[in-house]
């Protein structure tokens, strides 16, 4: 589709400030565990040069002293990608690669919730990225998620960019007892206007058309 994405949950608060990280035309990072959102910055520097998935995950792993407390994938502008769950993520870990995507998570109650975030991306191949996105999270949130809770906090956020130098779909909830399913309220609604935000910054005269329509 040309679009690069990251959904991300967790049991703290602001997920969206340090795990997932975009580039249009260039590739997709997500950090997690103990996150360095440095190495997200770092990753798209590579991937921009023209570094692999696999190389920039290489670099990423020298560079850092503590990678085995990191959970990282990486997908590149050709649709590869990579991952790697460190060993000291603790709890249950580990991450599935696919055609275009990876499913990863750490502190999770098994391997199902992986397997059902990844079978459900597969099978919504005819929705839009963010909508795969969601419908993904959702599943592996439905297959237990978590084990236990780190906080009393949670926080979800839903990151998409197609060709666009500003993003198709960038979403934060920083705090909610609920956070997954504030965040598909909010995307339900966004969707609903997506077209109308994607045309104002290009021809605010066409745009106020599609607000009409929405």
């Amino acid at each position: 589709t040309g679009m690069f994405g990251v959904v991300v949950t967790t049991s703290d608060l602001s997920v969206g400030s340090r795990c997932p990280h975009v580039q249009p035309n260039v590739g997709a990072i997500t950090t997690q565990a103990s996150t360095d959102p440095r190495l997200g910055k770092f990753a798209l520097k590579l991937l921009s040069t023209g570094y692999s998935a696999q190389a920039t995950m290489n670099e990423l792993s020298k560079s850092d002293p503590y990678i085995e407390r990191r959970q990282i994938g990486i997908i590149d502008v050709d649709g590869r990608t990579a991952a790697r769950t460190g060993e000291l993520n603790g709890l249950w870990a580990g991450h599935q690669e696919g055609d275009n995507f990876i499913a990863l998570g750490n502190g999770l109650v098994g391997k199902e919730v992986i397997d059902a975030m990844a079978q459900t991306f597969q099978n919504n191949s005819a929705e839009d990225l963010e909508q795969r996105l969601m419908l993904s999270l959702e599943a592996g949130l439905d297959a237990g998620g978590e084990i236990e809770d780190m906080t009393p906090y949670h926080s979800a956020a839903i990151l998409v960019y197609g060709n666009d130098t500003f993003a198709r779909v960038d979403l934060r909830v920083d705090e909610h007892s609920t956070a997954v399913k504030e965040l598909r309220r909010i995307l339900d609604l966004y969707r609903r206007r997506l077209d109308y935000f994607l045309m104002r910054p290009k021809d605010p005269d066409a745009a106020v058309e599609l607000k009409d329509l929405t």
